[in-house]
């Protein structure tokens, strides 16, 4: 690969889709490396993306990298099924020793989007009922199935007309309860209207296969549910004979402090879709559910080519080990924890710093105007901009773009903590300072 490819980043704009080019910030990088990102610059950049909640155990880890080099010594695809391999075999054999409850049976795919397409038709399947129940502010994907429970952003549903075989309700938002009302009482209570409505007025619920949510929403931005909300839901399914899909996508893998964000609300859903932080970066997905389940879904009624290939299993077992080995969900809860009292440290300092929230290494900052209060996405996009320019590079989420993404790789330490929130703080002082110029 060529040190210098300066001259086709120029022709960027001409080579890729712009739906896929023009993302946020277009850093171009010629190395990764534990929890930094190596510029084309010449410059160093902290990541606190993890490629999107994906490198979990750091870039490139030492044993990721020495198992995808030996399993390609030995198969470099499958098809599974066509033909069978180790690799496959044992990965699903110790996903089974840390998912919950009995959900031991797994279906391999690419990526995040084909676990949910996977959990949605076994849903349909199992049950011979029509309708899917989704949550707003939800992400699931963007393929047409799971695009048709997607609504954190109504762009991503213009023009394509997804299945109208779906419903939403409202998601358990705490900032929205009445000052005077205990959350833990309030959501619960509200859930079972909003299911009564709509159970009234729009599907009955012996038509519902399924309900579908983030038990902590990524992409929608970053917003935790009460855990009283989430058993709420578990038992309204439960009462109708519904099953309930978790999205682990983004929360999997030790994101949030558990192997799976469900452990942290004590709720088992029946399916679970998974994908992102399995194999540190290589694609591979799996949708996720008990040995019952899955033998009711036979031959030839879901399959793919290249799901669960070799190489990604094998990375993925290395993750896993990586995990233990270092401890690393004990990691993320006290470097999570550590974060969240910087940050909150950094709010009383600034004003365009709204609300700060976060499960593990899973963080959100809101980034508000000042004068109304509400969320402003213009600014945040200004201070992700001067925070790169530092050499820490964040991402966005939430509906108007308005909250900072902090989900580094759960090896991160304290000193790559106050490092990067050091640079947050100077690229907010800049902008702050920049704002006060132009009033």
């Amino acid at each position: 690969m060529s040190k210098d490819w300066s001259h086709l980043f120029e022709r960027m704009p001409e080579l890729l889709a712009p739906t896929m080019a023009k993302d946020h910030p277009n850093l171009p990088v010629v190395k990764e490396e534990g929890c930094y990102y190596y510029g084309l610059d010449g410059k160093e950049y902290l990541d606190f993306t993890s490629g999107i909640a994906t490198t979990n155990v750091g870039h490139r880890h030492p044993k990721v990298v020495k198992a995808i080099k030996d399993g390609a010594d030995q198969l470099l695809h499958g098809p599974s099924g066509v033909i069978m391999y180790e690799s496959i075999l044992k990965l699903a054999d110790e996903l089974g020793k840390v998912t919950p409850g009995n959900l031991d049976c797994f279906f391999f795919g690419n990526s995040g989007t084909e676990a949910i397409e996977g959990a949605l038709k076994l849903a349909r399947h199992v049950t011979k009922r029509p309708y899917v129940i989704s949550f707003l502010g939800c992400f699931h994907g963007r393929s047409m199935g799971a695009l048709s429970v997607t609504t954190s952003k109504s762009k991503y549903r213009q023009f394509q007309q997804p299945s109208g075989l779906t419903y939403q309700i409202p998601y358990a938002n705490p900032k929205e309860c009445p000052a005077e009302l205990d959350s833990d009482v309030y959501f619960p209570e509200k859930l079972e209207k909003d299911f009564e409505i709509l159970f009234k007025h729009q599907v009955t619920p012996e038509e519902v296969a399924a309900v579908i949510l983030e038990p902590v929403l990524g992409e929608g931005g970053y917003i935790i549910p009460p855990k009283s909300w989430m058993k709420k839901l578990r038992e309204i399914c439960d009462r109708h004979g519904i099953l309930l899909i978790f999205d682990e996508v983004q929360t999997g893998f030790g994101r949030t402090g558990e192997w799976f964000a469900g452990q942290t609300f004590d709720v088992v859903p029946d399916i679970m879709a998974i994908a992102k932080g399995i194999a540190s970066g290589i694609p591979l997905s799996a949708t996720v559910a008990s040995q019952e389940l899955m033998k009711q879904w036979p031959l030839g009624t879901h399959s793919t080519t290249f799901g669960g290939n070799p190489i990604g299993c094998s990375a993925a077992l290395a993750t896993l080990e990586v995990m233990k080995e270092e401890q690393l969900l004990d990691n993320t809860r006290k470097m999570g924890a550590y974060a969240l009292e910087k940050l909150h440290l950094l709010k009383a300092k600034h004003s365009v710093i709204g609300d700060i929230r976060g499960l593990g290494l899973m963080i959100g900052i809101e980034i508000v105007n000042p004068d109304t209060g509400e969320g402003d996405g213009d600014a945040l996009f200004e201070i992700l901009d001067l925070a790169l320019e530092k050499g820490v590079l964040f991402y966005f989420c939430g509906n108007a773009s308005e909250v900072i993404r902090m989900v580094p790789p759960l090896t991160v330490t304290k000193e790559q903590i106050d490092a990067g929130i050091r640079m947050l703080d100077e690229a907010i002082t800049s902008f702050e300072k920049k704002s006060a110029v132009k009033a």
